[in-house]
């Protein structure tokens, strides 16, 4: 019997240590302070970062855009047509077995 009480005192103390990290509050006034602080949070920190990312993204593209003399690549590389793959040079010599 010992151990059912202790399984709930400790159960007991989990839900208070939560209850007390959460602020204290419980049922609608947690929730309502939960989703002002996470409102809060999006605003403060994850719209700045995503509207600077976004803006970053727009000026990239449109520097890339306003330099018609750049680079592009517009066809893959040819690959070597030797084994080894260099230009010059000895191929590798394919081993026979003599049967």
């Amino acid at each position: 019997m010992r151990t059912s009480s202790s399984w709930r005192r400790s159960l007991g103390n989990v839900r208070s240590f939560v209850g007390n990290t959460l602020g204290g509050l419980r049922g609608g006034s947690n929730l309502a302070s939960w989703v002002v602080a996470g409102t809060l949070a999006y605003f403060l920190w994850v719209k700045p970062s995503q509207d600077l990312k976004r803006e970053q993204q727009e000026k990239a593209a449109l520097a890339a855009a306003s330099d018609p003399y750049r680079y592009i690549e517009k066809r893959k590389p040819i690959p070597d047509p030797q084994e080894t793959g260099l230009i010059y040079g000895k191929k590798r010599e394919t081993k026979e077995s003599d049967n």
